[in-house]
């Protein structure tokens, strides 16, 4: 059951078009702010700031605070099973 509720978790986070644009966009070591990945994606600041914590709480991202913007990027510790998700999806490395 506790492996069940996980991949519901997964599933979740790949559920939504604008995280897999987000975690496409940080998948290649990229670190970026929630101004720039809005700017680049085309997503409003709200929305892109809403899914970034959506995916920092799954651990899929980690994030930093510097100089007052927070940065962010892929989690370094990705789990296995989310990393391998998410090949099916977006390029992950």
């Amino acid at each position: 059951m506790k492996n069940m509720k996980r991949w519901v978790r997964v599933f979740k986070i790949l559920s939504n078009i604008n995280r897999l644009k987000i975690i496409s966009l940080l998948s290649g070591g990229e670190i970026k702010n929630v101004g720039e990945i809005a700017g680049l994606l085309r997503i409003s600041f709200k929305n892109t700031s809403r899914n970034l914590t959506i995916l920092e709480n799954a651990d899929v991202l980690e994030s930093r605070g510097q100089g007052g913007h927070v940065y962010y990027r892929l989690a370094e510790d990705l789990p296995a099973d989310i990393r391998n998700a998410l090949h099916l999806f977006v390029k992950v490395k």
